[in-house]
């Protein structure tokens, strides 16, 4: 009788083991979740940019901020989305949707062609290692108007000096290397500068304005001297600060910036075309 009662003690507390063992897979569980809750926003945008140039361009237009860029941050809120409510959102385009795309000149069978543009612009950069640091200032975007090149500032390494519209030297061997895939393609160009809003007050009788066009102009020169006909440009204008890249902050690096825009156009009427 003693031996049994021996027994049943010494195994009474059987099961105070397994439950230790579940309490303890239970922590290393919620400590999992926690950890796959902190994200690492560098390695995250690493992960992006590599999975962009993997896979290429999307053929869809997607209005969906800046290229992920090592550097780079994203934008908070987008530039080139249309805000539309949930009852008036559809799948069937409606007649006024078909205008606003003639509006722009081109129909959705041309958003192909601009991803593969914007593919050929990309390997173009892949294929020149000895632009591979600069090439990081490039940001592709579809919008509505077209295929937007960003050439943006980053922190600590601009594109142009302070308050100059002279490049760098290393910004004119990127848009050279850029002209050589420009040139071989049937689209019209617009080239628009961008300042960042500063507190600082511009120079008297030169600003923001000037200085903008003059960068605009700047990049359009190094074009027409890489032998970029005059006929393919669309205009060349500056912008100063009125359209920053990313509006919730203005005084960012990048947005000083030089976009070069392939604009979305119908295509010409031949000279003796009677409707």
């Amino acid at each position: 009788m003693a031996r049994r009662r021996g027994a049943a003690h010494s195994g009474g507390h059987g099961w105070f083991v397994t439950f230790a063992d579940l309490m303890g897979l239970l922590v290393s569980f919620f400590v999992m979740l926690v950890a796959f809750s902190t994200q690492d926003q560098q390695k995250l945008q690493i992960v992006a940019g590599s999975m962009r140039e993997a896979f290429g361009m999307q053929d869809r237009i997607r209005y969906s901020g800046i290229v992920e860029v090592l550097g780079l941050p994203t934008r908070p809120r987008l530039k080139n989305a249309a805000h539309v409510e949930p009852k008036d959102s559809s799948a069937t385009p409606t007649p006024d949707a078909h205008d606003r795309e003639r509006d722009y000149g081109a129909p959705l069978k041309d958003d192909r062609k601009f991803a593969l543009a914007a593919a050929s612009l990309r390997q173009a950069l892949q294929d020149m290692p000895e632009i591979a640091e600069a090439s990081k200032h490039i940001m592709l975007e579809e919008t509505k108007q077209g295929l937007n090149i960003e050439i943006v500032d980053q922190d600590g390494r601009p594109m142009f000096p302070e308050g100059s519209k002279e490049p760098y030297p290393r910004t004119r061997v990127l848009v050279q290397k850029i002209a050589a895939t420009l040139k071989s393609m049937p689209y019209r160009i617009a080239i628009t500068g961008h300042t960042a809003a500063r507190a600082v007050p511009p120079k008297p009788g030169y600003g923001p304005w000037e200085l903008s066009a003059d960068r605009a102009n700047a990049v359009r020169q190094i074009l027409a001297e890489e032998g970029l006909p005059s006929s393919h440009i669309f205009e060349v204008a500056g912008k100063a600060d009125t359209d920053p890249l990313f509006p919730d902050n203005p005084s960012l690096s990048p947005n000083r910036r030089v976009t070069i825009t392939l604009m979305r156009e119908a295509p010409p009427l031949p000279p003796d075309f009677k409707p």
